[in-house]
């Protein structure tokens, strides 16, 4: 299929159509109009699959354009992908940080319920 409407994109994506039209307003995308019926291209639906993409790893909408626009058929592509490993680690670095916080936040969980249990007992069976 080379046409495709906003329903059948929101369908096969499962998003609504209402995130579409908010990436065509950040002209992430850009259907033809015949009159007010938007007919998005096979190069439509593959930005959005990236879009997409690019959003379940955690990338910015501002990221996933940068990499996007970055491609050239016929070329290479190694800027393009130089910056999206880029994006990679970045997000992988952040997520890192993020694990690491919540495994220091876990053990201050384990160590104040353990004391709150110790200082229960202390306070005798009657308080358990």
């Amino acid at each position: 299929m080379s046409e495709y409407s906003i329903s059948q994109l929101s369908r096969e994506f499962d998003v609504t159509t209402r995130t579409i039209r908010h990436y065509e307003e950040l002209e992430l995308i850009a259907p033809a109009r015949r009159g007010q019926t938007r007919i998005y291209s096979a190069a439509d639906r593959t930005r959005l699959k990236l879009i997409l993409r690019g959003k379940r790893l955690g990338l910015s909408l501002e990221d996933s354009r940068e990499i996007i626009d970055l491609y050239e058929p016929g070329k290479t592509n190694i800027d393009q992908l130089n910056t999206l490993i880029g994006a990679i680690q970045t997000q992988r670095r952040k997520l890192t940080r993020q694990l690491d916080d919540i495994g220091s936040l876990l053990k201050d969980l384990n160590r104040a319920e353990v004391d709150c249990v110790e200082a229960l007992k202390s306070n005798g069976p009657n308080n358990l």
